[in-house]
């Protein structure tokens, strides 16, 4: 037994799922199930118990989830009476709604551990900052701009609605359909006006700003929204996505930063990481 098997382990039970773990822990879902399975038969116990959405720890899983949740806070206080004071670096990132939680998760963890002392400040996109993660329409004087994700975007409905029969939906499709409106959002400006364009008026439901919100309201059958398409949407089971066809909708997320401020060491550093994903989006 290691503390990697347990970090997975871990994982697993806080996450419920192995591929969600596997994505939590930036690992191959095949090696953490290995690990897991090497757990399994060195304690010579079923941990948890597999199921098609997921998995459910057994009376053994539950048992050493508290162990092993000492184990590795020990291990963690132990590191750290050895480290030695660090100069704090202050470091200030703005952020537009919407990004997605996942990804951005991600980005931040990896820049918080590359940097040793980071102490990270996210704000308004409005606000004083080093850099910004934004859109290029929100883009200030003296500023450079890297490109990170292009996100196109789809229609959710809800999971039963008449139009979640369709492969795709036409401008038409949304006369007197009950929609909802979330703003801001660059799809949106693109979208509605084109309605407007076509003589086509929705049944406006609802004006909010999160997509959380948005579709919780779709879930609920209140209507339908725009929302990018993050890959951890396809998993929901109770709404159905569906492209729109004739509008290309999307948008540009990149990072922006003041170029006076180029060559300090914290932003460089997010810098190569925004760069990786552009090329990996590419």
């Amino acid at each position: 037994m290691d503390l990697r098997q347990l970090n997975y382990f871990v994982a697993v039970y806080e996450n419920g799922s192995i591929s969600a773990a596997a994505r939590a822990c930036h690992v191959a879902q095949p090696s953490l199930s290995t690990a897991l399975q090497q757990l399994e038969d060195e304690l010579g116990a079923a941990l948890f118990v597999r199921q098609s959405r997921g998995v459910t720890p057994t009376e053994d899983g539950e048992r050493l989830y508290g162990h092993a949740g000492r184990l590795l806070s020990q291990m963690q206080s132990l590191k750290a009476s050895f480290r030695h004071s660090v100069k704090r670096v202050q470091f200030r990132l703005g952020l537009i709604r919407a990004l997605g939680v996942e990804r951005m998760s991600q980005l931040l963890r990896e820049f918080s551990a590359g940097v040793e002392g980071l102490e990270l400040h996210l704000v308004e996109p409005e606000d004083d900052a080093d850099a910004r993660i934004i859109t290029p329409k929100m883009l200030k004087a003296g500023e450079q701009f890297l490109p990170i994700w292009t996100d196109h975007f789809l229609i959710a409905l809800p999971a039963g609605h008449p139009l979640a029969l369709k492969q795709s939906l036409q401008l038409e499709d949304f006369d007197g359909l009950a929609l909802i409106k979330r703003t801001p959002c660059d799809a949106w400006s693109q979208f509605y006006p084109e309605l407007i364009r076509n003589g086509i008026q929705p049944d406006i439901r609802a004006d909010i700003h999160t997509i959380e919100y948005a579709l919780g309201l779709v879930s609920a059958g209140v209507g339908v929204a725009l929302v990018p398409d993050f890959e951890v949407l396809h998993d929901r089971q109770d709404v159905v996505l569906r492209p729109l066809e004739g509008i290309p909708l999307q948008r540009t997320i990149g990072l922006a930063f003041p170029r006076s401020k180029a060559g300090q060491p914290a932003l460089d550093w997010l810098r190569v990481l925004c760069q990786q994903r552009s090329q990996s989006t590419a």
